[in-house]
Protein backbone atom coordinates (compact mmCIF):
# COMPACT_ATOMS: atom_id res chain seq x y z
CA UNK A 1 0.00 0.00 0.00
CA UNK A 2 1.55 3.66 -1.06
CA UNK A 3 2.53 5.59 2.00
CA UNK A 4 1.36 8.99 2.43
CA UNK A 5 4.06 11.29 1.82
CA UNK A 6 3.74 15.12 2.18
CA UNK A 7 6.46 17.43 0.68
CA UNK A 8 5.96 20.89 3.03
CA UNK A 9 7.53 23.93 0.69
CA UNK A 10 8.03 27.10 2.75
CA UNK A 11 8.21 29.58 1.18
CA UNK A 12 10.44 29.12 -2.14
CA UNK A 13 10.26 33.01 -3.46
CA UNK A 14 11.98 34.56 -5.96
CA UNK A 15 13.07 37.60 -3.52
CA UNK A 16 14.55 34.99 -0.79
CA UNK A 17 16.68 33.15 -3.38
CA UNK A 18 20.20 34.13 -4.38
CA UNK A 19 19.53 34.23 -8.40
CA UNK A 20 21.87 34.77 -10.65
CA UNK A 21 21.64 36.79 -13.75
CA UNK A 22 20.19 34.67 -15.78
CA UNK A 23 17.24 34.17 -13.73
CA UNK A 24 16.76 37.85 -13.46
CA UNK A 25 14.10 39.27 -16.15
CA UNK A 26 14.05 42.92 -16.73
CA UNK A 27 11.48 45.08 -14.99
CA UNK A 28 9.84 46.88 -17.94
CA UNK A 29 8.90 49.86 -15.66
CA UNK A 30 12.74 50.60 -14.71
CA UNK A 31 14.47 48.98 -17.31
CA UNK A 32 16.70 47.15 -15.10
CA UNK A 33 16.67 43.86 -13.85
CA UNK A 34 14.21 42.61 -11.19
CA UNK A 35 16.10 42.05 -8.04
CA UNK A 36 15.35 39.68 -5.00
CA UNK A 37 14.58 42.25 -1.77
CA UNK A 38 15.85 39.34 0.47
CA UNK A 39 18.29 36.72 -1.05
CA UNK A 40 19.68 33.99 0.91
CA UNK A 41 22.83 32.60 0.39
CA UNK A 42 22.53 29.20 -1.15
CA UNK A 43 18.99 29.63 -1.96
CA UNK A 44 19.35 29.59 -5.36
CA UNK A 45 21.40 25.74 -5.46
CA UNK A 46 18.61 24.80 -2.57
CA UNK A 47 15.92 25.48 -4.87
CA UNK A 48 17.68 23.43 -7.53
CA UNK A 49 17.90 20.82 -5.47
CA UNK A 50 14.70 20.22 -4.01
CA UNK A 51 13.26 20.67 -8.13
CA UNK A 52 15.15 17.78 -9.10
CA UNK A 53 13.49 15.81 -6.24
CA UNK A 54 10.15 16.72 -7.29
CA UNK A 55 10.96 15.76 -10.94
CA UNK A 56 12.98 12.66 -10.01
CA UNK A 57 10.69 11.58 -7.23
CA UNK A 58 7.26 13.15 -8.42
CA UNK A 59 5.20 9.56 -8.08
CA UNK A 60 6.28 8.92 -5.16
CA UNK A 61 4.95 12.15 -3.47
CA UNK A 62 1.36 12.06 -2.42
CA UNK A 63 0.92 16.00 -1.47
CA UNK A 64 2.45 18.99 -1.65
CA UNK A 65 1.93 22.27 -0.12
CA UNK A 66 3.78 25.01 -0.83
CA UNK A 67 3.30 28.22 1.95
CA UNK A 68 3.89 31.87 0.61
CA UNK A 69 5.03 35.02 1.71
CA UNK A 70 2.31 37.29 1.16
CA UNK A 71 3.27 41.19 2.26
CA UNK A 72 1.77 44.45 1.72
CA UNK A 73 4.54 47.18 0.99
CA UNK A 74 3.28 48.82 4.29
CA UNK A 75 3.77 46.40 6.80
CA UNK A 76 5.25 46.73 10.84
CA UNK A 77 8.28 44.52 10.02
CA UNK A 78 9.06 46.93 6.62
CA UNK A 79 11.45 49.88 6.78
CA UNK A 80 7.96 52.19 5.04
CA UNK A 81 6.20 51.45 8.52
CA UNK A 82 8.94 53.51 10.63
CA UNK A 83 10.97 56.84 10.93
CA UNK A 84 13.69 57.49 13.29
CA UNK A 85 13.73 59.51 15.89
CA UNK A 86 15.00 62.39 14.07
CA UNK A 87 12.73 62.01 11.09
CA UNK A 88 14.82 60.53 9.14
CA UNK A 89 14.20 56.82 7.30
CA UNK A 90 15.18 53.82 9.31
CA UNK A 91 17.23 51.50 7.09
CA UNK A 92 16.92 47.51 6.27
CA UNK A 93 17.73 45.27 8.64
CA UNK A 94 17.25 47.60 11.70
CA UNK A 95 16.26 46.09 14.80
CA UNK A 96 13.06 47.70 17.01
CA UNK A 97 13.09 46.76 20.52
CA UNK A 98 9.64 48.29 22.57
CA UNK A 99 11.93 49.88 24.66
CA UNK A 100 13.61 52.05 21.49
CA UNK A 101 9.94 53.31 20.82
CA UNK A 102 9.24 53.90 24.30
CA UNK A 103 12.84 55.79 23.98
CA UNK A 104 11.33 57.61 20.98
CA UNK A 105 14.32 56.54 19.00
CA UNK A 106 11.66 54.92 16.32
CA UNK A 107 8.74 55.96 15.60
CA UNK A 108 5.66 54.97 13.17
CA UNK A 109 5.18 57.12 10.31
CA UNK A 110 1.70 57.33 11.41
CA UNK A 111 1.47 58.67 14.88
CA UNK A 112 -1.74 57.26 15.21
CA UNK A 113 -0.10 53.55 15.10
CA UNK A 114 2.12 54.06 18.03
CA UNK A 115 -0.29 52.72 20.37
CA UNK A 116 -0.95 49.80 18.57
CA UNK A 117 2.46 49.10 17.55
CA UNK A 118 4.01 49.41 21.32
CA UNK A 119 1.55 47.07 22.43
CA UNK A 120 2.63 44.29 19.72
CA UNK A 121 6.17 45.30 20.62
CA UNK A 122 5.72 44.32 23.91
CA UNK A 123 3.87 41.14 23.13
CA UNK A 124 6.28 40.00 20.69
CA UNK A 125 8.88 40.36 23.33
CA UNK A 126 7.10 38.50 25.47
CA UNK A 127 6.53 35.85 23.71
CA UNK A 128 10.39 35.51 23.43
CA UNK A 129 11.30 33.79 19.88
CA UNK A 130 11.97 36.88 17.76
CA UNK A 131 12.50 40.86 18.37
CA UNK A 132 11.38 43.09 15.50
CA UNK A 133 13.38 42.99 12.35
CA UNK A 134 12.51 46.26 9.63
CA UNK A 135 13.16 43.74 6.93
CA UNK A 136 13.53 45.51 3.15
CA UNK A 137 10.19 45.03 1.18
CA UNK A 138 10.15 42.17 0.17
CA UNK A 139 7.62 39.21 -1.13
CA UNK A 140 4.66 42.25 -1.93
CA UNK A 141 1.70 40.61 -3.33
CA UNK A 142 1.67 40.76 -6.85
CA UNK A 143 5.50 41.33 -7.34
CA UNK A 144 7.99 39.37 -9.71
CA UNK A 145 9.80 38.95 -5.70
CA UNK A 146 6.46 36.80 -4.53
CA UNK A 147 6.16 34.45 -7.49
CA UNK A 148 8.20 31.06 -6.44
CA UNK A 149 10.96 30.12 -7.91
CA UNK A 150 10.51 29.06 -11.78
CA UNK A 151 12.87 25.65 -11.16
CA UNK A 152 10.44 24.48 -8.28
CA UNK A 153 7.06 25.72 -9.93
CA UNK A 154 7.96 23.96 -13.28
CA UNK A 155 8.71 20.53 -10.64
CA UNK A 156 5.02 20.84 -8.79
CA UNK A 157 3.40 21.18 -12.09
CA UNK A 158 4.43 18.09 -13.25
CA UNK A 159 3.81 16.10 -10.43
CA UNK A 160 0.08 17.95 -10.92
CA UNK A 161 -0.05 16.96 -14.38
CA UNK A 162 1.18 13.80 -13.46
CA UNK A 163 -0.91 12.82 -10.15
CA UNK A 164 -3.83 15.38 -11.60
CA UNK A 165 -3.49 16.82 -7.92
CA UNK A 166 -3.14 20.06 -6.56
CA UNK A 167 -0.45 21.60 -5.37
CA UNK A 168 -1.96 23.63 -1.92
CA UNK A 169 -1.19 27.00 -1.73
CA UNK A 170 -0.72 28.64 2.21
CA UNK A 171 -0.46 32.20 2.32
CA UNK A 172 0.78 34.01 5.29
CA UNK A 173 1.61 37.61 6.55
CA UNK A 174 -0.85 39.61 4.64
CA UNK A 175 -1.61 41.37 8.34
CA UNK A 176 0.34 44.43 8.09
CA UNK A 177 0.19 44.30 11.82
CA UNK A 178 2.31 41.11 12.93
CA UNK A 179 5.01 39.00 11.77
CA UNK A 180 3.92 35.88 10.21
CA UNK A 181 7.18 33.79 10.06
CA UNK A 182 5.62 30.56 10.83
CA UNK A 183 3.04 29.18 8.43
CA UNK A 184 1.21 27.87 10.91
CA UNK A 185 0.66 31.21 12.72
CA UNK A 186 0.99 35.01 12.83
CA UNK A 187 4.07 35.48 15.73
CA UNK A 188 1.23 37.69 17.68
CA UNK A 189 -2.28 36.40 16.55
CA UNK A 190 -4.87 38.94 15.98
CA UNK A 191 -7.74 37.83 17.82
CA UNK A 192 -9.73 39.81 14.77
CA UNK A 193 -8.08 38.09 12.29
CA UNK A 194 -8.85 34.50 11.59
CA UNK A 195 -5.64 34.38 9.20
CA UNK A 196 -3.08 34.99 11.31
CA UNK A 197 -4.56 32.23 14.06
CA UNK A 198 -3.63 28.67 14.29
CA UNK A 199 -4.01 27.05 10.59
CA UNK A 200 -6.17 24.07 11.45
CA UNK A 201 -6.53 22.69 7.99
CA UNK A 202 -2.72 22.63 7.57
CA UNK A 203 -1.94 20.49 10.85
CA UNK A 204 -4.54 18.18 10.05
CA UNK A 205 -3.25 17.51 6.54
CA UNK A 206 0.19 17.29 7.84
CA UNK A 207 -1.05 14.92 10.73
CA UNK A 208 -2.82 12.92 8.20
CA UNK A 209 0.35 12.14 6.96
CA UNK A 210 2.92 9.05 7.07
CA UNK A 211 5.96 11.22 6.43
CA UNK A 212 6.31 15.11 6.36
CA UNK A 213 9.50 16.20 4.04
CA UNK A 214 10.25 20.05 5.16
CA UNK A 215 12.22 22.36 2.72
CA UNK A 216 12.31 26.03 1.67
CA UNK A 217 13.65 29.41 2.87
CA UNK A 218 14.82 30.15 4.83
CA UNK A 219 16.19 27.79 7.43
CA UNK A 220 16.83 30.54 10.28
CA UNK A 221 13.40 32.05 10.14
CA UNK A 222 9.93 30.88 8.44
CA UNK A 223 11.35 27.12 8.47
CA UNK A 224 12.53 27.26 11.80
CA UNK A 225 9.11 29.06 13.08
CA UNK A 226 6.97 26.67 11.06
CA UNK A 227 8.79 23.85 12.18
CA UNK A 228 8.06 24.48 15.59
CA UNK A 229 4.97 25.35 15.66
CA UNK A 230 4.06 21.78 13.87
CA UNK A 231 6.30 20.36 16.98
CA UNK A 232 4.01 21.77 19.05
CA UNK A 233 1.03 21.04 17.32
CA UNK A 234 1.31 17.55 16.33
CA UNK A 235 3.13 16.25 20.00
CA UNK A 236 5.59 14.24 20.50
CA UNK A 237 4.11 10.78 19.66
CA UNK A 238 4.17 12.25 15.40
CA UNK A 239 7.53 14.41 15.47
CA UNK A 240 9.44 11.14 13.92
CA UNK A 241 7.15 11.84 10.86
CA UNK A 242 9.07 15.05 10.53
CA UNK A 243 11.73 15.12 8.05
CA UNK A 244 14.03 18.53 7.30
CA UNK A 245 15.71 18.31 4.17
CA UNK A 246 18.97 20.54 5.03
CA UNK A 247 20.30 20.46 1.47
CA UNK A 248 17.00 21.75 0.66
CA UNK A 249 17.32 25.47 3.39
CA UNK A 250 19.74 28.13 3.95
CA UNK A 251 20.35 30.59 7.14
CA UNK A 252 20.18 34.28 6.47
CA UNK A 253 23.33 36.15 6.78
CA UNK A 254 23.82 36.60 10.43
CA UNK A 255 22.08 33.73 11.54
CA UNK A 256 23.97 30.51 10.79
CA UNK A 257 24.23 29.81 14.61
CA UNK A 258 20.80 30.16 15.15
CA UNK A 259 19.97 28.21 12.10
CA UNK A 260 22.46 25.30 13.89
CA UNK A 261 20.75 25.22 17.18
CA UNK A 262 17.31 25.29 15.47
CA UNK A 263 18.69 21.97 13.45
CA UNK A 264 19.98 20.47 16.85
CA UNK A 265 17.27 21.16 18.62
CA UNK A 266 14.98 19.60 16.29
CA UNK A 267 17.24 16.54 16.07
CA UNK A 268 16.99 16.16 20.25
CA UNK A 269 13.28 16.42 19.94
CA UNK A 270 13.31 13.43 17.19
CA UNK A 271 12.88 15.10 14.02
CA UNK A 272 14.99 13.56 11.51
CA UNK A 273 17.74 15.45 9.45
CA UNK A 274 18.51 14.46 6.03
CA UNK A 275 19.37 15.13 2.49
CA UNK A 276 17.31 15.07 -0.99
CA UNK A 277 19.27 12.07 -2.65
CA UNK A 278 18.67 9.87 0.55
CA UNK A 279 15.17 10.76 0.50
CA UNK A 280 14.78 10.57 -3.23
CA UNK A 281 15.27 6.70 -2.31
CA UNK A 282 12.22 7.06 -0.20
CA UNK A 283 9.75 8.53 -2.99
CA UNK A 284 11.13 5.99 -5.54
CA UNK A 285 10.10 3.61 -3.29
CA UNK A 286 6.79 4.48 -1.91
CA UNK A 287 6.26 5.17 -6.52
CA UNK A 288 7.28 1.04 -6.64
CA UNK A 289 9.99 2.00 -8.52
Amino acid sequence: MKRQLHLLVIDPQNDFCDLPPAYLPDNPATRQPYAPALPVPGAHQDMLRLAGLINRGRHGLTAITVTLDSHHRLDIAHPTFWLAGDGGPVPPFTPIAAADVQAGKFLPRQPAALPRALAYLEALEAAGRYQLMAWPVHCEIGSWGANVHDDVRAAYNRWEDATQSIVTKVLKGSNPWTEHYSAVQAEVPDPDDPGTQANAALIGALAAADQVYIAGEAGSHCVRATTEHIVQQLGADQLSKLVLLTDCMSPVTGFASAYQDFLDGMRARGVRLAQSGDVLQELLLNAGR
